[in-house]
């Protein structure tokens, strides 16, 4: 069957198997990748772009697989190609599945459960997909095993928290209530507040600048910061907003969305670049 696509995701088609797709209507198990497949199926040689696996966003009203398209047109722009992942939370084939890829991108989405971080969920915490929760718990053990590159976006840089032994604000707001508004009204493709930089931290030291402007949307944050990660940038209130590992090559967590906005400030493309040029 056919789908009308809108303009921007036209350009932003995602690697699947040889074939395009742009929606997947069916159960969660039903994959934009899907089949027995390798590296060795697809191919990987001297001058071709890195293979960069998303972790897929659900609709639970449609019961589908979809991406938002700005992170597959920053990707492309930086040189990669992106892969949607499946919800297959089979170990196995989640270790099939990463060997295609260079590198990995937690996306942002609903919240994590928290008695991943040992609470009970407060009235103001929000949606919750634990076959999620799963399957990025499984995604990150087999990612950092590898000590594959990895970028952490909003939600991403949350469960990567909790994943290390971290915890969360169930809702800022509420647990934090002198904190600044973190959830901002649409268009996100604009710039909310400033986060500060931690000179030093290679955050800073990509970009050159102490401050920098960031969109918002998000009302959870790190709290307990894990013992494995270092905070690179704070916002006003003190939520951190960045982090990093440096145990491993390249993993970073971001609390904002530079998918939104890497086309409008180009130093938030400079980050995805730099974790495009960790996966060549």
């Amino acid at each position: 069957m056919s789908v009308e696509r809108p303009e921007r995701l036209r350009r932003a088609d995602t690697l699947v198997l040889g074939s395009r797709m742009w929606y997947n209507t069916y159960l969660p198990r039903m994959a934009f990748v899907t089949g027995t497949i390798g590296r060795r199926a697809i191919g990987k040689g001297k001058g071709m772009k890195p293979i960069i696996g998303l972790s897929p966003l659900y609709d639970e009203e449609k019961r589908g697989l979809w991406m938002r398209p700005g992170y597959l047109d920053v990707l492309y722009d930086c040189g990669a190609i992106p892969l949607v992942l499946p919800f297959n939370s089979d170990a196995v084939d989640v270790e099939q599945i990463l060997s295609i890829c260079d590198g990995l991108i937690m996306t942002g989405g609903p919240d994590v459960h928290p008695s991943r971080y040992g609470q009970k969920p407060i009235p103001q915490c929000g949606s919750i997909q634990p076959f999620r929760d799963e399957l990025e718990y499984l995604l990150l053990d087999k990612a950092l095993s590898r000590d594959m590159p990895l970028l952490a976006i909003c939600r991403g840089e949350q469960i990567l928290n909790v994943y290390l032994g971290g915890s969360l604000y169930q809702d800022l707001a509420t647990e934090l209530p002198e904190s600044i508004n973190h959830a901002m009204e649409p268009p996100f493709e604009s710039l909310c507040h400033k986060v500060s930089l931690v000179k030093g931290q290679p955050l800073q030291e990509l970009l050159q600048v102490e401050e920098l402007p960031v969109n918002s949307i998000h009302h959870q944050a790190i709290r307990r910061v894990s013992p494995d990660l270092v905070p690179m940038a704070h916002s006003m209130d003190g939520v951190v907003e960045a982090v990093w590992m440096p145990s491993k090559r390249f993993v970073w967590g971001i609390q904002w969305h530079p998918e939104w906005i890497w086309d409008i400030d180009q130093r938030h493309r400079k980050i995805v670049q730099r974790f495009v040029e960790a996966c060549v």
